[in-house]
């Protein structure tokens, strides 16, 4: 399954899980709500998934925790704030180079409509 088929399905259960919940609610509701559909839907998802880090020699095994990690290629990085801004973007590209992934997405589910909380980020390493 390419990137493109993942997003998508991941989009469809985002948009799913807005509608029926709402915004307001915690990040971990809504991280626990898309791993329960994607899961049920049979794709391979990881929550809090570590993503060690390679400074100089060493590897740091407490760098960072990808929300979602779909299908081994896709990062979903999710957040229930009042409005995404540059460091959530930076986040989330960081967590795409560092794994060599190619597609990302920020999902602010804290919106009155979703599609206004979606972004889509593209690694070009």
């Amino acid at each position: 399954m390419e990137e493109n088929d993942i997003t998508q399905i991941i989009l469809q259960y985002s948009f799913k899980i807005h509608s029926a919940l709402g915004p307001g609610l915690l990040e971990s509701v809504y991280a626990e709500c898309l791993f329960y559909e994607l899961k049920k839907h049979g794709l391979h998802v990881e929550k809090q998934k570590s993503l060690p880090v390679l400074y100089d020699e060493i590897i740091l095994e407490a760098g960072f925790r990808i929300d979602l990690f779909v299908e081994n290629k896709v990062i979903v990085e999710l957040k229930a704030v009042e409005a995404l801004n540059e460091v959530h973007f930076a986040q989330t590209l960081t967590y795409l180079r560092l794994s060599e992934c190619k597609v990302g997405l920020l999902i602010n589910f804290n919106v009155v409509s979703l599609k206004n909380g979606i972004k889509r980020i593209v690694n070009k390493y």
